[in-house]
């Protein structure tokens, strides 16, 4: 039994989104939706999510699930439209409540009706047709982050990126270098063949690349290759860290995405509208 791969990628966002599915059985289940959205005109499109569902649509698959790693800061999620166009199930990991609760203070919004029907457990497994997946809890980006294991490819949400970019930044809230560097020491402890998936690529004088292994990993990572220390890579983390600004779209997402991508309820007048708290986030760092 093989799992059959097609990635997506958003070159707005750097975000790369998949459509995996069992060749069997054609059921399917689509990682890391992207809704497009326009800051400046407060517009959003369902470009990115319609080619995933063309490609559904010119393979005859059946969406079962619509997986997120995570609640992403730099994108909207194109899940609730996917799962209305489609069918399927949204799911993400049980510890996307202690993000909720963060965020739901933010926003000064408790968060109810969150959109998701099935919170996964560390070690989990669900099926894809009849495609075994296992679901890892890989915190540290944030607390509620996980990975997908399907046969021999793995997708690592925002863990690792491809080696020359190194990893993610630990520095929202909940995050945290040294949990980052024991999740990413546990995906690097699967065979040296494994293929991994990422989330996100921002290519600088190169094509965008998605696919590497656990041994190129290991070999070429800038900030964790084989050798590096738990103190090592926490200073490189928190020192790289203090240099970021905010993901441009950090406040749109958020409080779009503890809600597994439902946009809030129209008002009076028809119109949709996000919330944007002053003065809510720490200040931004230069670029």
């Amino acid at each position: 039994m093989s799992v059959a791969i097609q990635a997506f990628h958003d070159p707005a966002t750097g975000t790369v989104s998949y459509v995996v599915h069992d060749p069997a059985t054609r059921r399917a289940a689509i990682i890391d939706p992207v809704l497009d959205y326009e800051a400046a005109a407060g517009r959003t499109s369902t470009r990115s999510a319609d080619a995933l569902l063309a490609h559904l649509r010119r393979h005859d698959l059946s969406l079962q699930w619509v997986l997120e790693t995570h609640a992403h800061a730099d994108h909207l999620s194109a899940a609730p439209y996917l799962k209305q166009q489609a069918g399927g199930q949204i799911a993400i990991g049980e510890r996307i409540r202690e993000v909720q609760a963060s965020f739901g203070r933010l926003f000064n919004q408790p968060v109810d009706d969150d959109g998701f029907d099935v919170l996964l457990r560390d070690g989990e497994s669900f099926q894809i047709g009849d495609l075994q997946a296992t679901t890892w809890f890989v915190p540290g980006h944030t607390p509620a982050d996980i990975a997908f294991q399907i046969e021999d490819a793995v997708f690592v949400g925002d863990t690792l990126f491809m080696p020359d970019l190194g990893s993610a930044r630990t520095d929202f809230p909940g995050g945290d270098a040294s949990q980052l560097y024991r999740s990413v020491k546990r995906l690097l402890a699967l065979p040296p063949e494994t293929r991994l998936f990422v989330c996100h690529d921002y290519p600088q004088g190169r094509k965008a690349r998605w696919q590497t292994t656990v041994a190129e990993q290991r070999l070429h990572n800038i900030h964790m290759h084989d050798g590096t220390t738990e103190a090592a890579f926490v200073a490189m983390r928190q020192a790289r860290d203090a240099t970021l600004g905010m993901p441009a779209l950090i406040l749109p997402s958020l409080q779009v995405n503890i809600r597994a991508g439902q946009l809030p309820a129209p008002e009076a007048n028809g119109l949709r509208y996000l919330r944007i708290p002053i003065n809510g986030l720490p200040e931004a760092k230069p670029s």
